[in-house]
């Protein structure tokens, strides 16, 4: 790499930390250089310092550039490899078709410098794309909806390859809820406003919505292309650009994103995929020009990432695990609720966080329930994705089916009772792929480990209770909080037992669906900050209020 674009590069990182002053800088922009650039851009910038070719350095780039000379100097043993070591081949990412095996393409990995350069891509467009109206921003974004749309067919198939769950679902659901959500976002991009604000003889107030800047989204493997659209849609309504990770299981669909985005009008640098593993994601959370971080995924991932990102004060919105409670009364219909325990446990083969794994059912009414949840899961078809007919499809990987097979075991051992399925299947076409029946556990406590910890599979415990006040305290006693359900036809006590349950999206005589109007978010360790809704732009934005005064300044000096 030539010298001045690593000048460039180092007084970008230098602008980053500048605030820190002389004291603390030097010492910042060491610790980002050592960590992410590679060993031959370290060695090269320390070389060109050292001969003085290091053009138009920043002082304060400059002083750090040799803090890192002097230590290599001084410890050659611990910093030689890091100083002298040659540039690593680009890593490529693999994927494969859960189903069967079958091998779809690969993606080139992103290392320091592609982010770093992504990074100052984003920095450089987003001014321009904040300086639109809401209006023009709103005209783009409704295009990028109608190609979606227009390609609803084709990116569902490579979602189906990719994730391996069933056409019927794709089909329906991923690509038409991101069209869904770029339409309900251009829609809120013109309502981007603050507020006046009286404030007597003396002047008045008023507040300013503004852009974060550039953002970055990470999304999950279980629905990759609605988890792109969720976070990036509202991004770019608000006026940020939007730096996106698809999960490193699923790296197919959001790869289409930016040819969607180029052929809307998207300008260049608003919108861009990165490749990756968790190193490529801290890359992302531990990045100085970067202002916020979106992630779905597991407790464990945002917690890490709510660290990484403390470290520079980056804003955050978490969507996290779940281990949801359906609570179903007495006088549910209880055909609509056999259809809600299979809607919050058996679509996409239970890979779903906001998922409602503990079904709590009236004792009064437990047998009954049981007897027709277990008719219709046995009819339920599992099968080929590609298959329209197909009901339940493959999980997402080897050690994902290892891990959900693990809980089924663990299940058995602590007493509870398998009514059906169980198994993974395995003749003929299910042995390329990673197939496990749609699983029903009875006789359940509430201290086993499949009631208190996330499965992520097509598992679901049954337990029963005697009166509402049980009901709920059982449903809250657990450290997540990302969904609840209800089922009874008295509505009084519909609305009271989901006012006392601990649970962020929640559902009344159904389970599971989302519209882009409503937030959706968790309690507890389930989340931090909301997806979708009129809310959204509050995550997205950044409030500035303004004085403005109205006659002469009455000063004591």
């Amino acid at each position: 790499m030539n010298v001045e674009k690593l000048v460039r590069m180092a007084n970008q990182i230098a602008g980053f930390f500048g605030h820190e002053g002389r004291d603390k800088a030097p010492a910042s922009i060491a610790d980002h250089i050592h960590k992410f650039w590679d060993p031959r851009m370290r060695k090269e910038i320390i070389e060109a310092v050292t001969a003085e070719r290091a053009k138009n350095l920043d002082p304060l780039a400059l002083i750090a550039v040799r803090q890192l000379a002097a230590e290599a100097a001084a410890a050659p043993a611990a910093r030689s490899a890091a100083v002298k070591g040659a540039a690593a081949p680009v890593a490529k990412l693999a994927s494969h078709n859960p189903a069967n095996g079958e091998w779809l393409g690969e993606v080139p990995i992103a290392g320091a410098v592609q982010i770093d350069e992504a990074v100052q891509r984003a920095r450089a467009a987003q001014p321009a794309w904040a300086a639109l109206s809401g209006t023009e921003r709103a005209r783009v974004l409704r295009r990028v909806s109608d190609i979606l749309r227009e390609r609803n067919d084709e990116l569902s198939l490579i979602e189906m390859r990719d994730t391996g769950k069933p056409i019927q679902e794709t089909r329906v659901v991923d690509i038409v809820s991101g069209v869904e959500c770029f339409e309900y976002f251009a829609a809120l991009a013109t309502g981007a406003a603050g507020e006046h604000i009286d404030l007597g003889p003396a002047g008045f107030g008023y507040t300013r919505r503004e852009a974060l800047g550039v953002v970055a989204g990470i999304g999950a493997w279980n629905y990759p292309m609605q988890t792109a659209c969720w976070k990036t849609a509202p991004a770019l309504a608000f006026g940020n650009a939007m730096i996106f990770k698809p999960a490193e299981l699923t790296p197919l669909s959001a790869a289409e994103l930016p040819g969607v985005m180029k052929a809307a009008g998207v300008p260049d640098g608003i919108f861009q995929v990165v490749q990756g593993g968790v190193e490529t994601g801290r890359l992302l959370t531990r990045h100085p020009g970067i202002a916020k971080v979106s992630l779905t995924g597991s407790v464990e991932t945002g917690k890490a990432v709510m660290g990484d990102a403390a470290g520079t004060l980056k804003h955050v919105t978490l969507e996290l695990g779940g281990k949801s409670p359906l609570l179903i009364f007495p006088d549910a219909k209880l055909d609509q609720a056999v259809s809600g325990a299979l809607l919050g446990n058996f679509y996409s083969a239970g890979e779903v966080c906001s998922n409602a794994t503990r079904v709590f059912v009236h004792r009064s009414i437990k047998e009954e329930f049981l007897r027709r949840l277990l008719a219709r899961v046995s009819a339920m078809k599992i099968g080929d994705p590609a298959d329209p007919t197909t009901q339940v499809g493959s999980l997402i990987s080897e050690e994902h089916l290892h891990k959900v097979m693990s809980y089924i075991e663990m299940g058995k051992q602590e007493g509870a009772r398998v009514l059906i399925g169980g198994k993974r299947l395995t003749e003929g076409a299910f042995g390329k792929g990673f197939f496990v029946t749609p699983t029903v556990f009875e006789g359940c406590r509430d201290d086993m480990s499949i009631v208190r910890e996330e499965i992520f599979g097509p598992v679901m415990m049954v337990l029963d209770f005697d009166d509402e006040d049980e009901a709920i305290e059982r449903a809250n006693a657990t450290e997540f909080g990302l969904s609840a359900g209800v089922f009874t036809q008295d509505l009084n006590r519909a609305h009271r037992v989901i006012a006392k349950l601990q649970a962020g999206s929640c559902w009344i005589n159904h389970y599971n669906i989302c519209p882009m109007e409503l937030p959706f978010g968790g309690y507890k360790h389930s989340g931090i900050g909301r997806e979708n809704g009129r809310i959204t732009m509050e995550y997205y934005t950044q409030l500035k209020s303004v004085y403005v005064a109205k006659g002469d300044i009455d000063a004591p000096y």
